[in-house]
């Protein structure tokens, strides 16, 4: 059973791992993140939330619009900081820095 989203005012069927919108720039964005791995109802519902939460859309669960809620981030800058860098001495006059 295909899942419907909302986005931009557009609505979405999520079904057997490929996206279905009569709206070509939303189905262009939505092919970008389709699973083809979402063969099951609940893997399709899962998709589909995901998808939503990306482009702030809601989901038709039931008899209802649910609004789907931000995904966490796949990437975080925690994991790519740099040390700190060494203070030079002297500041930032060249004849006053330590000759190496």
């Amino acid at each position: 059973m295909p899942v419907t989203i909302r986005i931009f005012g557009q609505e979405a069927q999520f079904h057997q791992g490929q996206w279905h919108c009569e709206d070509d720039g939303v189905l262009a964005m939505l092919d970008a993140l389709a699973d083809p791995r979402a063969q099951t109802p609940n893997a399709e519902e899962e998709h589909a939330f995901y998808c939503a939460g990306r482009f702030g859309g809601s989901v038709w669960v039931g008899s209802e619009w649910k609004m789907a809620e931000l995904p966490e981030p796949e990437l975080k800058l925690d994991a790519y900081a740099l040390p700190s860098p060494k203070p030079e001495r002297g500041g930032w006059l060249p004849w006053s820095r330590k000759k190496r």
